[in-house]
């Protein structure tokens, strides 16, 4: 049986330009205080996109890691990369980037999109929408990334952003939006939803959208938060109303 730690340190990294993450996850863990706190820090991203510029942004061993070492010093229990860049490349780049903190740092470490896989996995679903921001390239690399890992992509809708800023200014109505289209494309094929982008704000809508179509929602800035709390085997449940994932 798992139990509640005294006190709990997490570490979490934050694309420069995201402006919803940190809302998000801050009242997320507000739940949890004074036991748990979060902490946060940033490295350059500005643009979501295939080119080698974009790409090189996420770059394992160059300033993300730099970020991480900052958090060591915190002496965090545990880091999250609140990010979905292992969707476009690859999720082997994301298990190379955990073991590098946890080799160098000696601190466990997991990201958005590595946790979207484990919730997946433990609600045993292998078919599932995914709604998003991004360009068609980037989400026709991430559907292909999915499909190669023997998961189904059945229903997608995007909305061609590439500016990072610009992706938190998605507003409710439109992922309302977004959320119905694949459901409807999906015609009783999605096991689950996931909103899947950490600067859209999209993680308060979790309960309502599982209420109105009785699939779990599987929003990437929660998924993060949900495998840090996992991995220290933090008392389950402890978080409401944002979600079923939090009861796995």
């Amino acid at each position: 049986m798992s139990t509640k730690p005294k006190f709990l340190r997490l570490g979490i990294l934050v694309p420069s330009s995201n402006t919803a993450l940190e809302p998000l996850t801050s009242t997320i863990i507000s739940q949890l205080s004074p036991n748990v706190t979060v902490h946060f820090s940033r490295f350059s991203v500005t643009k979501i996109s295939l080119e080698a510029s974009a790409l090189s942004q996420f770059d394992s061993y160059g300033p993300i890691m730099a970020a991480a070492r900052l958090l060591a010093d915190a002496h965090v229990d545990v880091i999250g990369w609140s990010g979905t860049s292992g969707g476009w490349l690859g999720f082997d780049e994301d298990e190379r980037f955990c073991q590098a903190i946890t080799n160098e740092l000696g601190v466990p470490a997991t990201t958005s999109t590595l946790a979207l896989n484990r919730a997946l996995d433990l609600l045993e679903i292998k078919k599932f929408a995914l709604v998003t921001p991004y360009l068609d390239d980037v989400q026709a690399r991430i559907v292909e990334v999915y499909s190669k890992t023997g998961y189904e992509v059945v229903a997608e809708s995007h909305l061609r952003i590439s500016t990072n800023v610009a992706i938190a200014d998605v507003s409710e109505e439109m992922l309302d939006g977004q959320v119905k289209e694949v459901m409807e494309k999906g015609k009783g094929r999605v096991g689950a939803i996931s909103t899947f982008c950490t600067n859209l704000i999209a993680a308060q809508r979790a309960s309502k959208w599982e209420e109105e179509y009785g699939v779990p929602v599987l929003d990437t800035v929660s998924t993060v938060i949900w495998d840090m709390l996992r991995i220290k085997k933090y008392e389950k449940g402890a978080v409401k109303g944002w979600g079923k994932l939090f009861e796995l």
